[in-house]
């Protein structure tokens, strides 16, 4: 089947360089004479039919914005049997040949409920947790890190004025990738991940004691947001050291901001990809970047993947942090 109009919706939690995504989409697609539809808040939008045509001036200056200019949402109806029919329903009748999906695994699900309903999709991993098995890196990943970064930074020099220990919860669901790089680029004293186990007698206070012992006065703990409890973990750090502590959640500011340079290229190369594999008649699979080569997935066969921890990375945070 010729593809001669596709769609494009961004779906679940927004990440930096969607936008930027969304834009190669549009200009390979329109550059090899196909139509482009812009599909408003994720799948909710295939249901009330927010959908409109898109040309080059549609996404233009939106490269460098965080966000999603199509906006996303959760749908619980698309969830439904019901739901996906009446998506694809709305695809057959406006003609749409071929959908782009930017998410993360919960957006791929309904792409690939969507391909056996009869609509071609293509699924590229938005996500700022980099919890995608198949893929090295997401999109929106690199920018998360450096927001971090920045801010845990800033928290450093309050808790260095004061010899605090600072206690601060990344995102990242149940996924440790975020904190435990994050933990190494701020010099943490500890970095409690999902993956690994702890104990917080060995893995917070006795490393806090032995760096104490050398001379430093102010700590900085990164705890991932699988572990949470930031202020419980504050509080006993206190009662167990009397240094005084102060639990901080970043929160949404984490998702926010201008792409970084790699996302925005990492961004442009898996939606020009997107386009090639629909317009060479492949459905059912997930854009993704080993070695810093793109490649291709199946979606189901993305989805069984398991992504491995790195234990090793994990053990010299700590061993580089005393």
């Amino acid at each position: 089947m010729a593809i001669k109009r596709i769609a494009v919706l961004t779906s679940g939690g927004d990440a930096p360089g969607m936008n930027a995504a969304v834009r190669a989409v549009t200009r390979t697609a329109l550059g090899r004479g196909v139509e482009v539809y812009g599909v408003r808040h994720g799948y909710n939008g295939l249901l009330t039919g927010d959908i409109e045509e898109m040309n080059l001036r549609s996404v233009s200056d939106i490269i460098h914005r965080g966000g999603t200019a199509l906006y996303t949402a959760r749908s619980m109806e698309f969830k439904t049997p019901e739901g996906v029919k009446k998506a694809a329903d709305k695809c057959r009748e406006m003609g749409i040949d071929g959908l782009v999906v930017i998410g993360g695994d919960g957006s791929f699900r309904g792409a690939q409920d969507l391909t056996r309903a009869g609509i071609p999709c293509i699924g590229l991993p938005g996500t700022i947790d980099n919890d995608i098995n198949c893929c090295e890196q997401t999109i929106g990943y690199d920018t998360a890190l450096n927001t971090c970064m920045e801010m845990v930074d800033k928290l450093r020099d309050t808790a260095q004025s004061h010899d605090r220990c600072s206690v601060i919860e990344v995102m990242g669901r149940h996924a440790g990738y975020l904190a435990l790089n994050v933990g190494i680029a701020v010099g943490a004293t500890s970095i409690l991940v999902p993956e690994v186990p702890f104990d917080f007698e060995r893995d917070v206070i006795a490393r806090m004691k032995k760096t104490s012992a050398t001379g430093k006065k102010h700590f900085i703990i990164i705890v991932a947001e699988g572990i949470g409890g930031v202020v419980e973990l504050a509080k006993r750090i206190e009662e167990e050291t009397g240094v005084e502590s102060r639990a901080t959640i970043l929160g949404h500011v984490q998702r926010g901001g201008s792409p970084t340079v790699r996302d925005r290229v990492l961004a442009s190369r898996m939606g020009n990809r997107a386009v090639e594999l629909l317009l060479a008649g492949k459905s059912n699979r997930v854009v993704t970047i080993q070695s810093d080569r793109i490649t291709d997935y199946d979606i189901e066969q993305a989805l069984a993947m398991k992504k491995p921890f790195d234990l090793d990375l994990y053990r010299t945070a700590h061993e580089i942090s005393i």
